[in-house]
Order: C-alpha cells, then sequence, then structure tokens
C-alpha cells in the first residue's frame, strides 16, 4: 500500500535546500518552494509542484503562503543567520506539525532547538537527499546515494516480507537490490544466506538502483 502523500514547504534554495525539495518531489510528494532570489526561484519552475519568491521573515507573507497547512516545513536558508532563525520562529508560531531547520554550527543549532525546531540538521553531516528519505519513509533509517543512480539504504524489515527468506522475497529480481547485510539484534550478518528468513526486528542494508528503492519504501 502506498504511504499518504504528505505536503512539504522548503524554504531556501541553495545546495542542500535545492536537494531536498527536489528529492521529495521525485518521491511523488507536493512540495512548495520557496526563496527570496526571484532567479533562484525561476530556476525550480519544473522542479517541484509550485515555487515562489517570498520573504518567509513576514509572518503576513507566510499567512498568504498557507505555511500552516503543511505537515513539514524545512528552513533550508544559509547565508543569512538572522532571516534563517526569525522564519523557523515565526513558522513554529503559525503552527507547523513538524519543523527541520539548517544550522551553520553548533551553537546555532542549539538556538534552533530552543525555539522550536523539531529537528535540526548540519549540511556537513546530513546530506539533502538522506534528510528528505528519512522525512518520508517510516522505514527507511538510513539513505546514501552513492551515485545517481545507486544508492545505499538501511531499512526495517517491511510486514509484508516478514517470514519469507530472502531467496523468496528474491528483492534483486523484484526491485533491482542486493541485501549486502542484516541486523539482527546486537548481530550483523554478512553476507547473509538466501535461506536466511527475515525477522520482524530485522534492519536489511541495501544496495541498487534508486528507483528501485522508491519502489521498496512503499512497502508495508
Amino acid at each position: 500500500m502506498a504511504k499518504k502523500l504528505k505536503q512539504f514547504a522548503v524554504i531556501g534554495l541553495g545546495r542542500f535546500g535545492s536537494s531536498v525539495a527536489r528529492t521529495l518531489f521525485e518521491a511523488g510528494h507536493e512540495v512548495l518552494a520557496i526563496d527570496a532570489d526571484v532567479e533562484q526561484v525561476q530556476k525550480f519552475s519544473d522542479d517541484v509542484t509550485h515555487v515562489v519568491q517570498a520573504d518567509t521573515t513576514d509572518e503576513n507573507s507566510l499567512k498568504a503562503l498557507g505555511i500552516r497547512n503543511f505537515d513539514v516545513v524545512v528552513v533550508a536558508i544559509g547565508e543569512d543567520m538572522q532571516a534563517n532563525v526569525l522564519t523557523t520562529l515565526l513558522v513554529k508560531e503559525l503552527g507547523v506539525p513538524f519543523i527541520v531547520a539548517k544550522a551553520r554550527n553548533e551553537l546555532h543549532g542549539k538556538m534552533l532547538e530552543k525555539i522550536g525546531a523539531d529537528r535540526v540538521v548540519y549540511p556537513e553531516r546530513d546530506m539533502g537527499m538522506r534528510v528528505a528519505h528519512n522525512l518520508v519513509s517510516t522505514n527507511v533509517l538510513d539513505f546514501i546515494e552513492l551515485s545517481p543512480n545507486l544508492s545505499l539504504v538501511e531499512v526495517a524489515a517491511p510486514r509484508a516480507l516478514v517470514g519469507r527468506s530472502l531467496a523468496e522475497a528474491n528483492l534483486r529480481a523484484q526491485y533491482g537490490v542486493n541485501v549486502v547485510a542484516m541486523k539482527r539484534d546486537d548481530e550483523i550478518i554478512v553476507p547473509p544466506l538466501p535461506s536466511e528468513k527475515i525477522r520482524d526486528s530485522d534492519i536489511l542494508i541495501l544496495v541498487g538502483g534508486t528507483a528501485g528503492i522508491h519502489k521498496l519504501e512503499e512497502l508495508e
């Protein structure tokens, strides 16, 4: 069963915000991208659901955009720390359920946490693509893009696969991914045998095509 679509707003279209916005949109979610720079906005006209130029440090602008109706808002403003903090504060006050905010350093991150950011990310440590996948999939625990068409993903075993052996699940044929390891309690099984049965608490470590991984994420 496909997951219910969420609505996301990404504020700030630098390298990090662009990566998050595109990844969310490519995963089939509704994405509103916002930036103060009209040239940056024009670059995104075909990359997300909607893109607008707006000053997000102005409360009335945020209200006009209907920002409170979004499930998740990612504040990815980079250079202007004051705008980053003020936008996060306003979005919080407007009642957005979940706010992800980009921090430049530990002190900035602590400030964002204090004013209500639900999750603080540091682009030097968290690629935009990893953040996006962790937001939209409850199964995916970590996601690393090895190349544009190849990814490494750590995923909680979907219920649909529990009780089946790796041979029976046949993930390579079905999704174009290979199980390179399994985490089970404190044990790491490398490499797992085709006869290894998938248990409810298992974590699968997969390598494969990004498109196939997207399909696998939809399994319940």
